[in-house]
């Protein structure tokens, strides 16, 4: 069932539970304010049937005729009898000898009053001492009109119950429209988004409600599904990339070295060339492996010149490309070079390191500063480029495995060195920060933990 339709159930139910609980507190109270005004309708009769018969007597003949005529109005539509103290009706008639027995009598002259109802008939007593006697004076009311009141009453909120179920169920049909059109429209979205178009946002409905938070919800979602597919796509073509080199060149020495018989030594140039290629692809897997968390050996800490290493860094990057390593400028700001020396993995932190390197050197086109200082005594590392920079969007996502910048195109890269540098750095408890402003260049600082 869909929640519109529940939600209209629901409303329509509780305004009926609600309609029935207050229908029947009125019905209540109308049938005990009604009953306690016939009652005492009925006790002022019988005060002035006493009054009317027993002090005839005794009241003057004007005063005992406004009596009469009072009498006489009130008494149109009830029956009243007098009995006197051997049960007997001294005055008016036998009302029913089923009712009015000689234990109510009793009863009467015990408790001065009684009122009771019967099927038809509703009764008042009062006990009344006159100088004639004692006497007993029961007045009768038929209950027909009461009941036919009471009936009309119930009929009336039975079809204001079902008038008002139908009015409840067509209005929550109507307001649910309303109010669930968001949601619609938000329904229709998701389902035309397709994986290729997950970085697709739902329009803003500007509802600021928990619709609203819903959509920012869902595009926050969206977004990181299409993060996660384009690291994984990423991930496919480093790999792809990577494995590629190495296995082609394996395979291309076997099937040479295949086709004829070779001689010792060329079996161990050929063994030599292929687990260097074995070594490179290992070299990956390790890399892949300390992205992902998957190598966490304890990191072995030896001291090292942090300058020697970053000009073991330049020569590699110049065996690459001369024309690359003369764009790299060290800038050396330490007096004492002993105060060089810093603590950890020095394999890891090279790695991370070139990886800094090669991407400011990949982005930009000028020279690359590289400037080694002292900062309350702790070593730092700058590394500055004037290149395209990184789009503010994206500097909060560097970090992240695979993924690569919006203003990257036509840059070879795999969205791993950032990523595994940071992961290093961590390792070794090196501070990593980073700044960049797009079309002004990138600044790296790296702080050492004092020695």
């Amino acid at each position: 069932m869909k929640i519109r339709n529940r939600l209209t159930i629901i409303s329509s139910v509780t305004f009926g539970v609600v309609f029935v609980i207050a229908a029947l507190i009125i019905y209540v109270s109308f049938y005990r304010s009604s009953e306690k005004r016939i009652y005492d309708n009925l006790q002022r009769i019988s005060l002035l049937t006493a009054i009317y018969y027993l002090e005839r007597d005794e009241l003057p003949l004007k005063q005992h005729k406004q009596i009469r005529e009072s009498y006489l109005e009130n008494t149109k539509e009830v029956a009243v009898g007098i009995y006197d103290e051997k049960n007997q009706v001294a005055y008016g008639k036998n009302l029913s000898l089923k009712s009015i027995t000689p234990k109510i009598l009793q009863q009467v002259r015990k408790n001065k009053k009684i009122r009771f109802e019967t099927d038809k008939h509703f009764y008042f007593g009062i006990f009344y001492r006159d100088n004639q006697g004692d006497f007993v004076v029961f007045v009768q009311s038929n209950d027909a009109e009461f009941k036919a009141q009471n009936h009309e009453l119930m009929v009336i909120m039975l079809i204001v119950l079902l008038v008002g179920l139908l009015v409840i169920y067509i209005l929550s049909l109507f307001l649910s429209k309303v109010a669930y059109k968001p949601i619609d429209t938000i329904i229709k979205q998701v389902n035309a988004i397709e994986a290729s178009s997950l970085d697709q946002k739902i329009v803003n409905l500007n509802t600021s409600d928990e619709v609203q938070s819903l959509v920012e919800s869902y595009n926050n979602l969206f977004q990181r599904l299409s993060d996660t597919f384009k690291t994984q796509k990423n991930f496919i073509n480093y790999i792809s990339h990577e494995f590629k080199t190495p296995l082609a060149s394996i395979s291309g020495h076997l099937e040479v070295f295949a086709q004829k018989d070779r001689t010792p030594r060329e079996y161990q140039e050929t063994t030599e060339k292929v687990l260097k290629n074995v070594y490179e692809i290992e070299e990956i897997l390790n890399t892949l492996m300390i992205v992902s968390g998957l190598k966490s050996e304890k990191v072995q800490k030896e001291s090292f010149r942090i300058d020697e290493l970053i000009w073991d860094c330049s020569d590699k990057i110049a065996a690459i490309n001369e024309f690359a390593a003369a764009r790299l400028r060290i800038e050396l700001n330490v007096k004492d070079e002993n105060s060089l020396t810093v603590k950890g993995n020095e394999s890891e932190i090279s790695i991370a390191i070139y990886n800094i390197i090669e991407n400011a050197i990949k982005y930009s086109d000028e020279p690359v500063v590289i400037t080694l200082l002292l900062v309350k005594n702790k070593v730092q590392i700058k590394i500055k480029d004037f290149g395209r920079g990184i789009k503010e969007k994206d500097l909060q996502h560097i970090q992240e495995t695979f993924y690569r910048g919006s203003n990257v195109a036509g840059v070879q890269g795999s969205g791993i060195g950032l990523s595994l540098a940071s992961i290093l750095f961590t390792k070794n408890n090196i501070r990593f920060q980073i700044t960049s402003k797009e079309q002004e260049g990138t600044e790296v600082v790296l702080t050492f933990a004092k020695l």
